[in-house]
């Protein structure tokens, strides 16, 4: 239990619907600030502690919707938007800048970019580089995790290496996917990420966190990335600054699992 309610903290609740509306995105940012049932919670002496979910993700169209309930809902947890060119990266960069401005405007304190990811299947990593900085740079105070796609890079050696132009490039999370990909967060690939940022802060002493996201529906599957990340970066990186899951239909079976 103690487990699961770790995933839940760790957890950005996510809506990326083409049906989104102001009504299910208040609804979720309910469920973001009551994630566990109350009884249960009292079940466990845990109805004191706070528990909340890390962020609620929605588009930049949502982002104010998202903020407004929040506030009134007299809770201080994050708006994170997906932006730049979410989930195909095929936009042109300054749309891409834009998107991401105008989500940092409308109250995201978050933003999750996507790469471009014909700049790894092509060898450009300079270009990559660049764009990523530029991502930083309008991200402003915001921070900035970046969807790497994995899926779609073609192996675990451009995985590996587009991790590390990503932290090189100022990004504060690296993640494996938008959930829209035909593969997903996998461990595998995880595994390759979690030795990149290993590798990054051994390099600059800088801690750079990991978000899976795509696939992550089942309780099993939360503790099975809690243990890799406890396994590979140790226990310090199991807190909501450093690990993020990104999942839309976990919270239900986790609460299904706690009631057991």
């Amino acid at each position: 239990a103690a487990w699961l309610l770790k995933a839940v903290t760790c957890m950005d609740l996510t809506t990326l619907s083409g049906d989104d509306t102001p009504s299910n995105v208040h609804r979720m940012c309910y469920k973001a600030k009551h994630p566990i049932r109350e009884d249960l919670l009292k079940a466990m002496d845990m109805h004191d502690k706070g528990i909340t979910v890390a962020a609620v993700c929605v588009y930049p169209t949502r982002v104010t919707d998202a903020v407004n309930a929040l506030k009134a809902a007299g809770c201080n947890i994050p708006v994170a938007s997906v932006a730049g060119g979410f989930p195909s990266g095929q936009m042109p960069l300054q749309t891409r800048l834009a998107e991401i401005k105008l989500a940092v405007e409308y109250g995201a304190r978050e933003i999750d970019i996507v790469i471009n990811r014909a700049l790894v299947l092509t060898g450009q990593w300079e270009e990559l580089y660049e764009e990523i900085r530029q991502c930083r740079e309008a991200c402003g105070d915001a921070h900035m995790k970046t969807i790497l796609s994995t899926g779609e890079l073609g192996s675990l050696g451009n995985v590996y290496k587009a991790s590390m132009i990503a932290m090189m490039a100022g990004s504060d999370f690296i993640k494996t996917s938008t959930g829209k990909e035909v593969e997903n967060a996998t461990l595998p690939v995880g595994v390759v990420m979690m030795r990149a940022i290993r590798d990054f802060y051994w390099e600059t002493g800088n801690k750079v966190g990991f978000k899976p996201a795509g696939g992550i529906r089942t309780a099993k599957d939360a503790i099975s990335w809690l243990m890799l990340v406890h396994e590979e970066l140790g226990v310090e990186w199991l807190k909501p600054e450093l690990f993020r899951l990104g999942a839309s239909s976990l919270l239900e079976d986790i609460e299904k699992q706690v009631s057991y």
